[in-house]
């Protein structure tokens, strides 16, 4: 019976077999599956890249830390087509626009977090990612009445300890399904095509005030509205999650 055991080991199907499951473990231990791009969830490492399909709708997101003149006209746009949006301040900007605060929000719309000074978030510590949320809290919370619950860590870099920081303060971190990338590329059809394509109920859409992106946004708005979506805010997007 031994023998027969170790002559049937040595079979090519069985060595075949045996080197298929090596390479197997291999391509799995290689890939973590758990990164954004090898998975769907709507959560990802503790943060929202993608909010609730079922509410049928699309988050316009604004990370703000500079560009007021474009932050007005987005605005009107966003009146004019009676779109709703999420504006992520930074703090060292809203503690010069305490205005534009109160007109973000009396026109409906919802104000974010976005830090105070645009730190790398995933290089500060537990206290430090507290005391750096803490403090861009305390002012827009000052300057408009309304405590904001959703942060939006610059560049999209954050930690665990981001994500502690953030749960102790009652903050979900925000990321994003569809980045424009307006900040760098100054093209208005480049910036239209990045927000839409792949468009689907549930995205959240990254956006900065430029020129280029003012320019496009009426028609990126319009587009969403053709594939018989709506604006929603990251709340009301992640409403049922």
């Amino acid at each position: 019976m031994k023998i027969k055991l170790k002559k049937l080991l040595k079979t090519p199907f069985v060595i075949n077999l045996a080197l298929f499951f090596a390479i197997a473990s291999v391509f799995v231990t290689a890939f973590d599956f758990t990164k954004k791009d090898y998975q769907t969830a709507n959560v990802v490492n503790g943060a929202y890249y993608f909010g609730n399909p079922d509410n049928v709708g699309v988050s316009l997101t604004f990370n703000v830390y500079q560009g007021t003149e474009e932050v007005y006209k987005i605005l009107q746009i966003l009146q004019d087509l009676n779109a709703t949006a999420t504006f992520f301040v930074g703090g060292c900007w809203a503690d010069d626009n305490g205005q534009v605060l109160k007109k973000i929000l009396s026109d409906g719309h919802e104000i974010g977090s976005h830090g105070y000074y645009h730190k790398d978030h995933a290089k500060l510590s537990l206290d430090e990612n507290l005391n750096e949320i803490r403090y861009a809290d305390t002012l827009i919370t000052s300057l408009t009445g309304v405590k904001p619950t959703l942060f939006a860590p610059p560049s999209g870099s954050f930690s665990k300890s981001t994500i502690t920081a953030c749960e102790k303060l009652g903050y979900r971190v925000i990321m994003w399904t569809a980045d424009t990338i307006d900040w760098r590329d100054q093209d208005v059809n480049l910036i239209k095509s990045r927000a839409v394509k792949g468009l689907k109920a549930g995205n959240i859409i990254l956006m900065h005030p430029t020129k280029s992106t003012t320019l496009a946004l009426g028609d990126v708005i319009n587009t969403i509205y053709q594939q018989g979506l709506k604006t929603l805010t990251v709340s009301e997007n992640l409403q049922g999650l």
